[in-house]
């Protein structure tokens, strides 16, 4: 049996049906992120893990025990919030130590968790502070502390870095990963950012409408999509029609509909390629810069196809200049 199971969960709220036969499992040390849009149920079931809501159907088991009837308290699950929450007439020291009270564990007990757990955020410096003089990663990584010097079973981490600054967010999805993995915890980690979620986790679960879209590793996720939606969320794919196509080469998908990355696309000046690859001629519509790279729109007898090429100085496509992409018959993914 895996660490954690949810088994055909269902959750309603009214006649509004959140989430639809839920069934997934999580190994023990795994950082498993729920990916998806808003509304799509990836909070709901992270809330019904910690016991924050009841479910309507299902049973969820945590280290072989069902625990779908216990108490937010009985789970023994830490949670780190979108919001810090922090007490902010208390100290660093106070905040992280809080929990530890509340269970009346011994003084010295206390004072030696919180300073190693502060050792292990990197906050050993600021264990006297207030809230209010720490910066906002700062006060999440106490959060973080407050949940994790509790030894909690699973840690639940529900969207913490939604409200930080861009490279602040980047440097403590790296921080909070190097921590997971260090303390060997497991982690349910919501967030609605796929680079996100490639970055921090072992698997992804991809949330639409209620029900998981599709699952594997964040390679297997960005590589291979399998349907429409997976293929939109993930990697910016071009998604186009194969009677379109059909014009241009033979290709077949249940769907009627392939997927190819923009960066598996090869713009070329002059014709020509080889068995492998299909060839689309067409002429440059459109040119955005991303830093290291440059995103073409490239019109093929009204079909536009989105290629990316490295940013070269001397190397850019003008505007109306004809084109030949050619595509890698493995990158061209069908649909179902």
């Amino acid at each position: 049996m895996s660490y954690i199971e949810f088994k055909n969960i269902h959750k309603r709220f009214g006649d509004v049906h959140v989430l639809k036969g839920i069934d997934l499992t999580i190994e023990q040390g795994e950082f498993v992120t729920l990916l998806g849009p808003s509304g799509c149920g990836k909070s709901t079931l992270l809330r019904c893990f910690s016991g924050l809501e009841t479910v309507s159907e299902g049973q969820i088991f945590l280290d072989g025990v069902d625990i779908t009837g216990f108490t937010p308290k009985q789970r023994k699950i830490g949670m780190v919030f979108q919001q810090y929450s922090l007490f902010p007439n208390m100290t660093v020291r106070q905040n992280v130590a809080f929990g530890l009270q509340i269970q009346k564990k011994d003084k010295a007990v206390i004072d030696e968790k919180v300073r190693e757990t502060l050792e292990i955020v990197g906050l050993s410096e600021k264990i006297d502070q207030y809230p209010r003089q720490l910066s906002g990663g700062q006060q999440q990584r106490v959060a973080l502390a407050r949940a994790i010097v509790m030894e909690p079973k699973v840690l639940l981490l529900d969207e913490p870095l939604s409200a930080i600054d861009a490279l602040l967010r980047r440097n403590l999805q790296v921080e909070i990963r190097k921590i997971q993995q260090k303390l060997g915890i497991t982690a349910i980690f919501v967030t609605h950012d796929q680079e996100e979620a490639m970055v921090m986790s072992d698997t992804i679960h991809l949330f639409n409408l209620g029900k998981i879209e599709q699952s594997g590793s964040p390679e297997q996720i960005y590589a291979y999509p399998k349907t429409k939606f997976a293929a939109n969320f993930i990697g910016h794919y071009n998604i186009l029609e194969v009677e379109a196509l059909k014009a241009f080469f033979p290709v077949e998908s249940a769907s009627g509909s392939v997927a190819i990355r923009p960066e598996a696309i090869h713009i070329s000046q002059t014709a020509g390629c080889g068995p492998d690859a299909v060839e689309l001629g067409g002429k440059i519509v459109g040119a955005m810069s991303r830093g290291t790279t440059v995103a073409y729109t490239v019109d093929c007898s009204g079909i536009e196809i989105n290629a990316d090429r490295l940013f070269s100085p001397n190397g850019g496509i003008e505007a109306g200049e004809e084109v030949w992409l050619q595509i890698p018959k493995k990158d061209i993914l069908e649909l179902r």
